[in-house]
């Protein structure tokens, strides 16, 4: 089996995930000031307000993400040490994995899932229209 390559399309999903819950949040404030009605979707919310509850769960439990384990654990498998830098695992980690302490991912963690319910408060979702029978 391919470890590395499977590391690294799971690399590449962690990266969507991280993709989705930031620009997400951007992506909802703003279409609700450009009137997007999709961007309150219910499906679409829940799903957002999931994967950063996820991760600020799992930063206050003190855990890793599993995608981070799993990641680790196929370049183990390929002979790599963790992290061992293909050109596609370079730049994404680079991008999405820092070296601090965990406490400082579950305060930032901890703050954009207020953010994320602050917006939710603010811009609340919506079912849509064949969702409700109308339409």
């Amino acid at each position: 089996m391919p470890y590395e390559l499977v590391a690294d399309a799971v690399l590449l999903i962690h990266f969507g995930v991280v993709l989705f819950v930031v620009v997400g949040l951007v992506v909802v404030v703003a279409g609700n000031r450009l009137r997007w009605r999709w961007v309150n979707g219910l499906w679409f919310r829940l799903a957002h307000l999931a994967a950063i509850a996820l991760a600020a769960v799992q930063a206050w439990l003190g855990q890793y993400c599993p995608l981070t384990t799993l990641e680790s654990w196929l370049r183990v498998r390929a002979g790599s040490p963790s992290y061992d830098k293909s050109f596609i695992a370079h730049w994404v980690q680079r991008i999405i994995y820092y070296d601090a302490p965990l406490w400082v991912f579950t305060g930032i963690y901890t703050v954009f899932a207020l953010l994320v319910v602050l917006v939710w408060w603010r811009f609340p979702p919506r079912r849509s229209r064949t969702q409700n029978g109308g339409a």
